[in-house]
């Protein structure tokens, strides 16, 4: 590969003895713009998650399971060795490079690609071998000619209306919380922060609605960095009203180098890239985002917003399950591929501008690979014999009664293509018994989400069975899918559950080579009625998606009285909710399927 020659090259002149080429962007994003897809430009591996280790002879790449097969082929053409992330015996990436380097080695990392806290333990974990980082060249730019341009969507407003709360109070309520810390500034390097912040949204990223940008805030002013010919002139006015000056994207390093001596700057050393970092020359503290631990918690025009978007994604499953049912009963030939591009025209028809993530869609074994998506190769025929995991959500914006609504949704339904064994029958409901322990769980104020985990654990636990991922992820409001800092897993995060925060409640179970079943919804924290006593102040989660569950697959038998009761009055809200939405049909067929048990 002509790259990999020549990014060699300038490692010999810079006298440099690896290279290492992260996924990310200088946000840090989940996913990232073609603009930044440095990895894959390098290595020819193009899976969204991984990083490449280059040096002047050979190299690897780092990935986990879900793109073995795919970095396996992909790598062929460039040479560089697959390290399975995750495996017994695979090295991490400091410890291969000190078992390949030689002691005084230089090993090159762009400092926008990588976080404050990323690289101080990467320092020292190279510091044990005698290696030391290079951060003063981008090798990358350097040799990637025609490189996708920066981003260049448009914004879009996303004012009080939708969003609840004007960026003035957004910023006024920021202010306070800073002099509460004792800092008088703050940089901003979270895109999702960002766009909440200046009730801003756009389509830099796909699947989730940002703008590249920057954000510097004072006691006294705001700016935010993005390109310039990106901000529309109803998004102008309305930072101009609110106080926001408007500069360049890269005139943020400008800004950082000329802040007042007097100015005590709050970065979050988890999120901002090390090059923002040294550009720096005033006093910081290192804290978490303020913005971070607001935005999770939605107001009421958020929480309305997201019902919305759930109600209309409810309408466009109807109408896939529905249509799915319908060919397979016609013997006509459908694909995880050919589902997933029906689920999206249906979810555009009600209002979706985009997905939230990449679909999942997975039939039989590949239902089994947690973060599985079908490409042409691995693309399955459904046939009437095992289970289809559908994993999907959409990003929605819109007008609903004349009044502005946006929202994000993410749901997963299993479902059996055909007469489930018993195995299968055992197996999804002892998923859902998890799910609706869960669902169902009162639990004070102060609540972190590893204190829960185990509820939806403890069945599958009983039969000695387990899955690998987390049981919930916060989830924004019209940004992204994943959002901290809440979550549900077994390993500890500070981050109590408050009222008003969205998070999913998905546990699942995975028969590797067989199928994999996980039932998931959204839910919102919420006071429980007369939620104050003498012992605590409680909480409990609100559903907010509205889609049932499958019928078919549920064994009776397993269920409490308790358990049946809560199905049973679950579909009852969800054909209430859905059904004034459906033709005369889709409200039988929708009937039928919330139906009690």
């Amino acid at each position: 590969m002509k790259q990999l020659e020549d990014v060699r090259a300038l490692m010999a002149q810079k006298h440099v003895d690896a290279l290492i080429v992260p996924s990310v962007d200088p946000h840090g994003s989940e996913y990232v713009a073609d603009h930044w897809r440095e990895r894959a430009f390098i290595s020819a591996f193009t899976g969204s998650a991984g990083t490449a280790v280059i040096t002047s002879d050979g190299g690897c790449v780092w990935t986990d399971s879900r793109y073995f097969l795919q970095a396996g082929e992909q790598l062929k053409t460039s040479g560089l060795l697959l390290q399975k992330d995750g495996e017994l015996g695979t090295p991490t990436i400091s410890e291969w490079l000190g078992s390949t380097l030689k002691k005084g080695a230089s090993v090159a990392i762009n400092p926008q690609m990588i976080a404050i806290n990323d690289f101080r333990n990467l320092q020292s974990e190279l510091e044990v071998y005698g290696i030391t980082l290079f951060t003063e060249f981008d090798f990358i730019d350097a040799v990637w000619q025609n490189r996708p341009a920066f981003p260049d969507s448009k914004t879009i407003l996303l004012d009080e209306r939708y969003s609840g709360q004007s960026t003035t109070d957004k910023l006024a309520n920021l202010r306070k919380q800073l002099s509460d810390a004792n800092v008088n500034s703050i940089l901003l390097t979270d895109l999702g922060d960002v766009a909440w912040l200046y009730n801003m949204r756009g389509s830099d990223i796909t699947y989730n609605p940002e703008i590249i940008a920057l954000a510097i805030v004072t006691l006294n002013d705001a700016t935010l960095f993005t390109g310039l010919n990106k901000v529309t002139e109803d998004m102008k006015d309305y930072l101009t009203k609110s106080g926001v000056e408007i500069r360049d994207y890269y005139e943020a390093f400008d800004a950082l180098k000329s802040l007042s001596a007097d100015t005590i700057i709050a970065i979050d050393p988890a999120k901002c890239n090390y090059a923002l970092y040294k550009a720096i020359s005033v006093k910081t503290k290192e804290m978490a985002s303020p913005v971070f631990n607001t935005k999770c918690v939605k107001n009421a025009t958020e929480l309305e917003g997201t019902s919305i978007a759930m109600h209309r994604d409810a309408v466009a499953l109807t109408r896939l399950f529905m249509w799915l049912e319908r060919e397979m009963k016609a013997g006509h030939e459908l694909t995880e591929i050919s589902v997933s591009d029906r689920l999206h025209e249906l979810r555009v028809e009600q209002g979706a501008l985009d997905e939230s993530f990449g679909t999942i869609a997975g039939y039989g074994p590949h239902g089994a690979i947690v973060h599985y998506e079908a490409d042409e190769e691995s693309n399955a025929t459904l046939k009437p014999e095992s289970f289809l995991l559908l994993d999907s959500g959409g990003q929605y914006m819109g007008m609903e009664n004349g009044k502005p609504f946006a929202g994000t949704t993410d749901i997963t339904r299993t479902v059996a293509l055909g007469k489930p064994t018993e195995q299968m029958k055992i197996d999804y409901t002892l998923v859902l018994k998890g799910h609706l322990a869960l669902g169902h769980q009162l639990f004070p104020f102060g609540t972190r989400g590893a204190q829960l985990d185990a509820i939806a654990r403890q069945f599958l636990w009983n039969y000695e069975l387990h899955y690998g991922h987390g049981t919930g992820h916060g989830v924004g409001h019209f940004l992204n899918c994943h959002e901290g800092p809440q979550s549900i897993r077994l390993n500890e995060v500070p981050a109590i559950l408050r009222p008003g925060m969205i998070v999913s409640n998905e546990p699942g179970l995975y028969r590797a080579g067989v199928y994999g079943i996980r039932i998931e919804n959204l839910v919102t924290v919420a006071e429980y009625d007369n939620n104050i006593n003498e012992f605590a102040h409680f909480l409990h989660f609100r559903p907010l998606t509205l889609f049932p569950y499958d019928r078919e697959s549920i064994y009776i038998e397993m269920l409490t009285p308790d358990e049946l009761l809560q199905i049973n009055a679950y579909h009852a809200f969800v054909f209430k909710e859905v059904s004034p939405l459906l033709n005369t049909e889709e409200r039988e067929w929708l009937e039928r399927k919330c139906a009690k048990l």
